[in-house]
């Protein structure tokens, strides 16, 4: 049997964990902190497939001597050792006695629900994904490790009018729970002590009574009618053509989604309502405050850059998805220079035919995989006498990139 214990929390490990061990496992500091039996061998951890070999040979040896306890940080069963000791020694071997996990102990520090909160880890994993969630969702818990800590988040998040709740050492006599702004992150050497970073929307943090833990429920409808979004003389992206555009986006939590020439802005606010972390370009002063305007409508956060596309590009960080809808003669170099830094796609709306060619050529000398369709709808529309016509849309065409598979497998959620 296989005790896993959770640990470094404030609560202390119980009287009977550790009698009789022949192997204990864990960090330097749980070990030196527990009173190990004076027979017990103790592997601190570091790389784990090492410490898992370690316990391997210590089962195989049978009896007292055989008896493993693995000392983790709060609830192990948390994004935590218990998953690689039930992938290798299987669960029914695992006795597991979680402790108070860090996000818990956080949050309760605030005296903050967390019900709501999403949670995301960046030990060991890449930071962006942990960086889109905090900029898509107003209450989020970020495990930290090397690379990926308060500092490295609080860089990436300058702009998004977010306050960070770094807490270290929880539970111990050392412990410090400190908020700060993203820029004071950056600024400060956090050491190596920081169990959790808390990204808050302090407006939105308490939120609303939930049935269901986590991230809210996806939306229940999208592809709104445009009459949802405030827009200018009907310039703004048809339903039809944003049910297939946001189909072949694919936003989600966790993705940057970037809006070229965005408009009103309902491309940008649908895939914020679907969960991804999405920049808007605009070039016109007020195209941008009416993105903002629609934004602010839908609940979403968008983060909408003024300035003109190619050239405002190379300070955003790079997208999974890209839609463009607007560009001019521009076109062919936007779709360029946005097919080339798209993680996973990018979708072109157009009107005219003789840009398609071009558009065409940019996406495959990207190396995405081009296909595309024309649409052209038609809707109800009310007659005198109680009768209906069809009344025609203008006709649009659609392309789309796709990175091949094997360049975005892989890719950490």
């Amino acid at each position: 049997m296989i005790t896993v214990a959770g640990t470094g929390t404030g609560a202390p490990l119980p009287g009977d964990v550790l009698a009789g061990a022949g192997l204990v496992v864990g960090g330097r500091r749980h070990l030196d902190a527990a009173r190990l039996p004076d027979t017990a061998e103790r592997v601190v951890l570091g790389p784990l497939a090492p410490a898992l070999d370690a316990v391997a040979r210590h089962l195989d040896k049978g009896g007292v001597d055989g008896r493993v306890v693995v000392l983790a940080s709060g609830d192990p069963g948390f994004f935590g050792i218990v998953r690689a000791l039930a992938e290798r020694f299987g669960p029914d071997r695992l006795d597991v006695r979680p402790g108070v996990s860090s996000v818990a102990a956080a949050f309760a520090r605030l005296g903050l629900p967390w019900d709501d909160a999403v949670v995301v880890s960046a030990h060991g994993r890449d930071l962006r994904t942990a960086v889109n969630v905090c900029r898509a969702r107003p209450k989020v818990a970020v495990l930290t490790g090397p690379g990926a800590g308060p500092a490295e988040l609080g860089a990436e998040l300058a702009f998004c009018g977010r306050v960070l709740v770094v807490a270290s050492a929880l539970g111990s006599a050392d412990e410090r729970v400190e908020r700060v702004t993203p820029a004071e992150a950056a600024a400060r050497d956090w050491g190596a002590d920081v169990s959790v970073v808390l990204c808050l929307d302090e407006a939105r943090a308490l939120g609303g009574v939930r049935t269901v833990a986590g991230p809210p429920a996806p939306p229940a409808g999208w592809a709104l009618e445009e009459a949802a979004f405030a827009h200018r003389d009907s310039m703004i992206t048809k339903f039809e053509v944003r049910a297939l555009a946001l189909a072949r986006l694919g936003p989600r939590l966790g993705d940057l989604v970037w809006d070229i020439g965005a408009g009103s802005g309902s491309v940008a606010v649908e895939c914020a309502r679907l969960g991804a972390a999405v920049t808007a370009v605009e070039q016109t002063a007020d195209g941008v405050e009416r993105v903002r305007a629609n934004a602010a409508t839908h609940g979403v956060d968008v983060r909408v850059v003024h300035g003109a596309a190619p050239t405002v590009l190379s300070d955003l960080a790079d997208p999974d998805a890209v839609f463009v809808g607007g560009g001019g003669r521009e076109l062919p170099g936007i779709v360029t220079a946005c097919a080339r830094r798209a993680r996973r796609t990018v979708v072109v709306a157009l009107a005219a035919l003789d840009r398609v060619p071009a558009v065409r050529d940019a996406l495959t000398r990207a190396g995405l995989d081009c296909d595309g369709v024309l649409l052209q709808s038609s809707r109800l529309a009310p007659l005198p006498g109680d009768v209906t016509r069809l009344a025609a849309t203008n006709p649009v065409f659609l392309l789309w990139g796709d990175r091949p598979r094997a360049r975005t497998e892989g890719v950490a959620q």
